[in-house]
């Protein structure tokens, strides 16, 4: 395999040196806020094996940057809230804080949860688990 110009991990960590990250238990603070959509961007397996942060919505990363977007055709009107603080999370922390760069990029104004939801529960965060199965 050829040597990459740059890691997955030196990613994560440019990323972060110029992102806004929310520690765990400052986002416990705003779970009730109606100012504030949290965006969680994990695989629907991960969610359900270990619940969610209820009122998150779920976007699996794959498709962030044309949801965003509101001349793609796949834009969500989720994000037509300029008013909102949006605040994204992975489990660790690494996904949500490329894709909040890669947003910031496009323009559009984001948070994510510095350490994901690895620590979310632990530190008193509530958690929800779904009956349904996709």
């Amino acid at each position: 395999m050829a040597k990459l110009k740059i890691s997955s991990a030196q990613m994560v960590k440019n990323a972060r040196a110029r992102i806004e990250e929310v520690e765990t238990a400052g986002l416990i603070g705003m779970v009730d806020d109606p100012n504030v959509v949290i965006i969680d961007i994990r695989d629907v397996r991960e969610r359900q094996r270990s619940g969610f942060i209820p009122g998150s919505v779920h976007m699996p990363r794959g498709m962030i940057e044309f949801w965003v977007d509101p001349d793609s055709p796949y834009y969500k009107d989720i994000f037509d809230q300029e008013d909102k603080k949006f605040v994204f999370h992975c489990a660790s922390g690494w996904r949500s804080a490329i894709t909040t760069a890669t947003l910031q990029d496009m323009g559009f104004d984001a948070a994510h949860l510095k350490e994901g939801f690895s620590t979310w529960e632990k530190q008193g965060g509530p958690v929800e688990f779904s009956d349904k199965k996709t």
